[in-house]
């Protein structure tokens, strides 16, 4: 399908939050969904059995949710996957339930995929990190690292379609591997706008396995085509570069 987002449309944006044992967090992050000013949104949480209270907060909002589970599943990505299975949304964004949207971040989107055609574009907005402004696109690391922020990416359903979800292999960096394959294999175009959209609290799973995260990165590259000298010597410079970060920590204590 060639589907074109004309400017009187007003298309259902599927959002899913991903939670676990959030109860400290996951309030301030539905009410940055169901506060938002576009309205046509269908709000789906997958919780993997939360036993602090994160379920309370749930049912607290539950008649603003279209669907929730509370149950076991293998991980972060297999929750966002079972998210996007259920998602009806013609456009789907993702927002863990550490972080949140800013006010207007989906109208925002809309408004970027105005006349643009669904299954060739991803958009996405810059990212709050703590106190740093990440830009959402960073064109120049397409190769290299981490070049779109997952928090502030809306994918349209029929992109998902076209070349999958998340693999469930890659325990921390599924969501690079969906990048990458999109904008390096599948040639999908992306729709940046310079506007915060969503925040991102620092200390996630690849803050925190940082070793994991770069063994992962080097084998999404490797098995998107990427040529093995290249891969494994950046993975090498990133370690040592890792390490001598760690030994000035250590020595200014």
């Amino acid at each position: 399908m060639d589907k074109i987002i004309n400017t009187t449309d007003r298309p259902l944006v599927s959002i899913i939050t991903v939670s676990y044992n959030a109860a400290a967090t996951i309030e301030e992050t539905i009410l940055s969904v169901i506060n938002q000013e576009y309205k046509n949104i269908e709000y789906i949480i997958i919780d993997g059995c939360s036993t602090d209270g994160t379920l309370d907060i749930i049912r607290k909002y539950e008649d603003k949710i279209a669907y929730w589970v509370s149950e076991k599943d293998y991980g972060l990505y297999h929750a966002m996957n079972k998210g996007i299975e259920y998602a009806n949304g013609e456009i789907i964004g993702i927002i863990n339930a550490d972080d949140y949207y800013y006010a207007g971040a989906i109208s925002n989107v809309i408004k970027a995929f105005k006349d643009k055609k669904l299954n060739q574009h991803i958009f996405f907005g810059d990212m709050q990190y703590g106190d740093i402004l990440v830009p959402g696109w960073r064109p120049k690391a397409i190769k290299r690292s981490a070049f779109g922020t997952h928090p502030s990416m809306f994918v349209p359903r029929e992109v998902y379609a076209a070349i999958g979800i998340y693999k469930l292999q890659y325990k921390i960096l599924s969501d690079y591997d969906f990048m990458y394959r999109a904008f390096n294999i599948h040639k999908i175009l992306p729709l940046y706008l310079n506007e915060r959209i969503a925040f991102f609290r620092p200390g996630g799973l690849s803050s925190n396995n940082i070793f994991r995260a770069y063994t992962e990165e080097m084998l999404i590259k490797l098995e998107n085509g990427e040529k093995f000298y290249k891969s494994f010597g950046l993975y090498l410079l990133k370690l040592l570069k890792f390490a001598g970060t760690q030994i000035i920590k250590r020595q200014q204590k």
